[in-house]
């Protein structure tokens, strides 16, 4: 529910892929078959660590109903693949890094037929010691698992400003904590896969990920090919959360397609995808804190510790993220961060929703909490004092755009009923004695696009088609998000017509422009700009063109439903069209009003003064196709200071919980929360809504139950039977979002992406509400349940249960 504005009168839009995704009719790419596919499977390291003597596949390649299969020896390009770092061997050709590694692959005509020619193929390893921790891998004399050195350290960042070390000395009030956070699963629903087509020279694939012509270019390597060779599909997605954001199954199904000249379709199943896919970073964050007696922070010393597993993937990025959101929302004159991303022959760590500032925001909110414990201050009065003011530098000293967000989720959550909560209450008696109930709050700001130095292309395509449609053309991927409905409702709101006027085409490299990518909580913001600066060039061909044609005057004319409408020509006018369009949550109206307009005819009468004047399907006769085309490209906003991975466009959030802890079992349960989200005008509504309460709900299994547990560098968690994601038990009914709309006047950028604010600050916030309900202060992730175990001070009484 969104507090601060009246949405359900005119705003709330169907989505279009809503029907068919909860009846189960829609069609997944993995979901996608062909009469003579055949299936791929992998082979995949049995060792952590190991060298490989030798690999021995004739008797697979003699089995019956065998079509291919193939070792390192088969890649014709690069065998390698990494969107940033290329370390990552499609097959490993001397030694396995991890328990994922490939060393081989197979197509056969039954997926069972798969599996039995993997298990002929005969490997022989020499097993050598896993390095199974950051400490074990940094250690002096660990042998490096990547000859590119030095050590086993795949990145390093560092922000150094002031002298950190004389203003500790000087403060009144030090704290020092280590904070550690969990190697998190994506646990999305349609687990890496996809079918691989050759046709005639070229490869068609369908596979999910957020990268579309990033695939391509890969692919297009390891292959050997040029890339307009490849054509990839990438949606509809079954949820990524950034865990498809890098190569998964497409090298194998590729290569497996072209050597055997069929159609292949790969899919993991959940143990494979659970080994060999991408989790969440477990950091270590060690953090010292120093006040001056004021309460106002001196110093802030920070040493981030990532483990990256066996590949890059996307750990550098990671890491600056990371490094860049460790200092909060907060104003600190003398800094000294460090950070390093280490190699490990542990699970592939990578992309993930929050891309490292989850944990960097449960750290140093954490510190926020107990200095001002410390302080005997309210902790969200501590928090006001040191706020950046919004016209100070951004966090690695670069300029950043200027808005008020950060005060006023601040002054939004500081008025919350929720909030006003923390204040100790009066005993509540009617409680069990070993159930504690306390609210936190935590306080984010949170960069969006790739960040400056990293190239973040934008643009997109307006066209209107044979077919007379609107057609815009993205290369976004819509995995859950809602995109497909935004863009609805940003065409309808710029063109005053329904979605019966519309194609939306996304995620085909054969059919879309190269405008970027759905990550880092900006596809909405790209899309928006790219339709400012295309509906004008639009509207005035349409405009003119039926000008032309009718001998009305363009000044007279308006795009509308169906086609251009003579202005004030509706009983309704155009706009009022369009809000009833919107405020139909079923679409039955919708669907009425989009059929209406196009019965009707374009007036043979120059000079009429009512009714369509032309459809879009007549406009589009008129001229050669490539008349009706526009694109425009451009690049995501970045900060204009030469700071590598510096962001310019910010989302700030404040967030507040309510925790109910049983003592007796250690188990924390969140009762109600309350997002403050200030990220501009909100284009979707339901959208808006679901990516809050969806990051919330992945938030909370961060918080309080996720861990991908390994042990001398397996996966002791193989599979979700033991993976503790939230259910509908866990999850709390009463989460309530205040979207604050407001921007600077005459701002260009329009609405900012909300992807991943709802997913970094409720872990903070939860965990100091256990702290004020049980005076524990916790600072690893998952919260473990022993330490919140207290001895009852008063007898249990027969039959009481303390569950």
């Amino acid at each position: 529910m969104l507090l601060n504005r009246e949405y359900s009168g005119k705003r709330w839009h169907l989505r279009p892929d809503g029907v068919p995704k909860v009846t189960g009719q829609l069609q997944y790419l993995t979901d996608m078959t062909l009469p003579d596919m055949i299936h791929g499977r992998v082979l995949r390291s049995t060792y952590p660590h190991a060298r490989i003597l030798s690999i021995d596949t004739t008797e697979a390649e003699a089995m019956e109903g065998v079509y291919a299969v193939l070792t390192s020896k088969d890649v014709p390009g690069l065998n390698r693949f990494g969107i940033a770092t290329p370390d990552q061997p499609v097959f490993c050709e001397d030694v396995v890094r991890y328990v994922g590694d490939a060393i081989a692959a197979v197509a056969a005509d039954s997926p069972e037929r798969a599996a039995l020619a993997l298990d002929a193929i005969r490997v022989e390893y020499e097993e050598l010691t896993p390095l199974d921790s950051t400490e074990a891998a940094l250690a002096p004399g660990a042998p490096e698992l990547h000859a590119h050195g030095p050590g086993n350290v795949l990145h390093r960042t560092e922000i150094k400003r002031g002298d950190a070390e004389k203003a500790f000395a000087a403060c009144e009030h030090i704290v020092t904590e280590t904070y550690y956070t969990p190697r998190q699963m994506h646990a999305y629903m349609e687990t890496e896969g996809g079918l691989f087509v050759p046709d005639e020279g070229r490869l068609n694939v369908y596979a999910a990920t957020q990268h579309g012509y990033k695939d391509r270019m890969q692919l297009a390597r390891i292959i050997g090919c040029p890339e307009e060779n490849i054509r990839v599909v990438s949606s509809p997605i079954g949820g990524s959360f950034g865990g498809k954001d890098e190569l998964n199954v497409q090298p194998y199904g590729a290569l497996l397609a072209l050597k055997s000249g069929l159609p292949v379709k790969m899919h993991n199943s959940r143990k494979e995808s659970v080994r060999a896919g991408l989790k969440r970073h477990p950091m270590k964050i060690e953090m010292q804190t120093g006040i001056s007696r004021e309460g106002i922070i001196q110093a802030h010393r920070v040493r981030i510790t990532a483990d990256t597993g066996a590949y890059a993937t996307l750990g550098a990025p990671v890491l600056n993220f990371c490094t860049e959101h460790c200092l909060g929302p907060y104003s600190i004159p003398n800094v000294d961060v460090e950070g390093v991303s280490v190699y490990t022959n542990n699970g592939l760590s990578g992309e993930f929703r929050g891309f490292g500032g989850n944990q960097a925001i449960f750290a140093v909110e954490g510190q926020m909490d107990r200095l001002a414990e410390i302080m005997n201050m309210d902790p969200w009065e501590f928090r006001r004092r040191n706020m950046r003011e919004k016209t100070d530098l951004g966090p690695l000293n670069q300029r950043i755009l200027v808005t008020d967000g950060l005060s006023q989720v601040w002054e939004a959550m500081d008025r919350s009923e929720l909030w006003q909560k923390h204040q100790p209450p009066p005993a509540d008696h009617s409680l069990p004695p070993w159930i504690k109930r306390g609210v936190g709050a935590a306080l984010a700001m949170h960069g969006a696009g790739l960040g400056y130095g990293i190239p973040d292309p934008a643009g997109g395509r307006l066209s209107l088609n044979a077919d007379g449609k609107i057609e815009a053309a993205f290369s976004y991927e819509e995995f859950g998000q809602g995109l497909v409905a935004t863009l609805e409702i940003m065409l309808c709101d710029l063109f005053q017509c329904s979605t019966a006027d519309l194609s939306i085409i996304i995620g085909d490299t054969d059919r879309v422009p190269h405008s970027g990518s759905s990550t880092a909580s900006r596809s909405t913001t790209m899309a928006w700009m790219a339709l400012q600066r295309l509906q004008t060039p639009f509207r005035s061909r349409v405009l003119s063109v039926a000008s032309a044609l009718s001998g009305i005057p363009v000044k007279e004319l308006v795009t509308g439903a169906g086609g251009v409408w003579r202005k004030g020509a509706l009983p309704e006018d155009a706009t009022d069209i369009k809000s009833t369009l919107h405020s139909e949550r079923d679409g039955e109206k919708e669907e009425q009003l989009g059929a209406a307009a196009e019965t009707l005819e374009p007036s043979k009468d120059p000079v009429v003064s009512s009714g369509l004047v032309i459809p879009y399907a007549e406009l589009v006769k008129q001229g050669e196709e490539e008349e009706w085309i526009f694109d425009t490209h451009f690049d995501y906003p970045t900060t204009p200071d030469h700071v590598v991975g510096g962001h310019y466009l910010y989302t700030y959030a404040a967030v507040a919980a309510e925790v109910e802890v049983n003592t007796l079992t250690g188990e924390a349960k969140l009762l109600d929360t309350r997002h403050m989200v200030a990220a501009g005008p909100v284009i979707n509504p339901m959208g808006f809504i679901g990516q809050i309460e969806g990051g919330s709900v992945m938030a909370l299994g961060f918080t309080l139950t996720e861990d991908a547990v390994m042990q001398d560098s397996r996966y002791l968690t193989t599979n979700l039977d033991t993976y503790l994601i939230p259910t509908i038990r866990d999850i709390h009914t009463n989460l309530e979002v205040e979207a604050i709309e407001d921007l600077p006047e005459g701002d260009p950028f329009g609405p900012r992406g909300i992807g991943e604010i709802g997913s970094v600050a409720l872990a903070p916030a939860i965990t100091a509400a256990i702290h004020q309900a049980t005076g524990v202060w916790v600072n690893r992730l998952p919260v473990p349940r022993e330490q919140l175990v207290k001895p009852l001070d008063v007898p249990l009484q027969e039959g009481v249960s303390p569950s």
